[in-house]
């Protein structure tokens, strides 16, 4: 059988089992509607459990406590007079807020942009895969800003060096999509996610603080990984289909867009010296035992530093921004300002979500349902005996599930994190530990799920080379891609906590 014919028959299928869950996705509310019905659920649970006297042993501090009832008189005075301060003490909130004026400075003046237009371009065709697989995890410092910018580029990218550009928008859109949590740059995401689960993490260490570096070692070795794979799988796997070449009348591409002008070198160059200036600067500060940069005893582990890495990140964002601004002609001192709020009003949609989210967190670690929850299943996972790596793999395949209908990360960390992370404490696994679970679920099946909407951005780029190509055809290219991703990552997990290697700076893995 031919691959075209046997992609034939398998497309109805594909077609039929997308369509299902694009319906399915479609019949949930909006994230910022979903916590609100979860925090209605919530206080009727609250009142049931409350009604039947439930308790457990708290783990914050072995002290026997009693769920609360959130319908009470009680409830309803803590709901209204914290409702202000669980959005402003929300952990993501000033940590995202700061990481994102410092990204907004290198996104707005076209900086990260010109890198990526570098990244891909004169390419030889024998590592054009490569190059564009592992731009797609660097892109990720841009957010949403990587779809728009790095998949049509990959689609330019392969036609440059005589490759199918169909085969350029697929390579690009799943090292975004399916990568999304494995950037060797820090990025705004691992600033939520570190927000959400110290917060998770405080219901049974109160004094618990994940840094938004905690799984760096790990996203490094892990883009690098996934470029591999992707690479490798487009070879063995993409590369024999039939079905790779344009339409006819398909418009030509213009490869000037893959140039960079003489001043934008000057800039990423210039902007590039400034940085290692910056991070020689950092690392003669914190050389000294006595550096006021460093914690008890010369500790760079628990130390200012790392618990201002977010201003770090944010601050080295903004110079190479501002430097290469400057230099090409988009930046002055006066613009400086608006640039950093135009960043923020990008981010308004999440700060709205988080409002919601902060609400329904504060609510169930009130009622102390988190505690009976994560309590009740570390102690039933706890006798029954189930290895570690089991219930590694029972977390992938239900973050995987939620990830597949509830496509924000940060929904769907701040909804799984106050019972996944207390229970896998109560196991003796780190909270980083779990994070790191989190992101390769958040990740694998972004590929394939028609309910992210980059996921119809993406077609829109291919049918621009393709007029019939439909939701199945993209998932047709995206599936092998997406399922030797994850499972790769998997296994790089699985190797990593057997040999013990920290996650990132003071992460260790066990």
């Amino acid at each position: 059988m031919s691959t075209t014919t046997g992609t034939r028959e398998q497309l109805p299928r594909l077609v039929r089992a997308m369509a299902v869950i694009e319906r399915a996705g479609n019949a949930l509310p909006h994230p910022f509607w979903l916590f609100w019905i979860l925090s209605g659920l919530l206080a009727v649970v609250s009142a049931v459990l409350a009604g039947f006297d439930i308790s457990v042993v708290s783990p914050k501090d072995g002290k026997t406590v009693a769920v609360q009832n959130l319908l009470s008189g009680d409830g309803l005075q803590m709901a209204v007079s914290t409702a202000i301060s669980n959005f402003a003490e929300f952990p993501p909130m000033a940590t995202i807020v700061v990481v994102i004026m410092g990204v907004a400075l290198a996104e707005r003046t076209g900086f990260l942009q010109a890198l990526m237009r570098v990244s891909v371009s004169r390419v030889p065709q024998s590592m054009v895969v490569f190059a564009v697989a592992f731009a797609g995890t660097m892109a990720h410092v841009a957010s949403a800003a990587a779809y728009i910018i790095l998949v049509p580029l990959g689609g330019l990218a392969f036609r440059a060096v005589g490759r199918s550009p169909i085969l350029g928008i697929v390579v690009a859109y799943t090292a975004i999509a399916s990568g999304y949590d494995a950037s060797p740059i820090p990025t705004p995401n691992d600033a939520i996610f570190a927000g959400i689960t110290t917060a998770a993490a405080k219901t049974v260490d109160p004094d618990a603080y994940i840094s938004p570096l905690s799984n760096w070692f790990f996203n490094i070795v892990s883009s690098v990984l996934l470029a591999l794979v992707i690479t490798l799988v487009t070879r063995l796997v993409l590369n024999k289909r039939t079905d790779l070449e344009a339409d006819p009348d398909a418009p030509g591409d213009d490869p000037d867009q893959l140039k960079v002008s003489v001043a934008e070198r000057t800039g990423l160059r210039r902007a590039g010296i400034v940085f290692l200036l910056a991070a020689v600067a950092i690392v003669a500060v914190l050389a000294p035992h006595n550096s006021p940069l460093r914690g008890e005893n010369g500790s760079i582990v628990e130390s200012p530093f790392l618990d201002g890495i977010a201003m770090v990140v944010a601050v080295l964002f903004g110079i190479v921004g501002i430097t290469y601004g400057v230099t090409v002609g988009r930046c002055r001192a006066a613009d400086v300002p608006r640039l950093m709020a135009e960043g923020i009003k990008q981010m308004a949609p999440v700060l709205v979500l988080f409002f919601a989210i902060a609400q329904f967190l504060a609510y169930f670690d009130w009622s102390n349902i988190g505690d009976l929850l994560s309590a009740e299943s570390a102690r039933v996972l706890g006798d029954l005996g189930a290895p570690k790596v089991v219930i590694f793999l029972g977390i992938l395949v239900l973050l995987t599930v939620i990830n597949v209908l509830v496509t924000s990360g940060s929904a769907m960390w701040s909804l799984t994190a106050p019972i996944l992370v207390p229970m896998m404490l109560l196991l003796s696994v780190p909270a980083e530990t779990t994070q790191a679970l989190f992101r390769i679920a958040d990740s694998g099946s972004t590929a394939i799920t028609p309910m992210s909407p980059y996921f119809v951005m993406a077609l829109g780029f291919l049918q621009r080379y393709r007029k019939d190509a439909g939701v199945g055809t993209l998932a047709s290219y995206t599936v092998p891609l997406a399922i030797a991703m994850t499972v790769a990552w998997t296994l790089l997990f699985l190797a990593w906590w057997a040999i013990g290697i920290p996650l990132g700076p003071g992460a260790p893995v066990r």
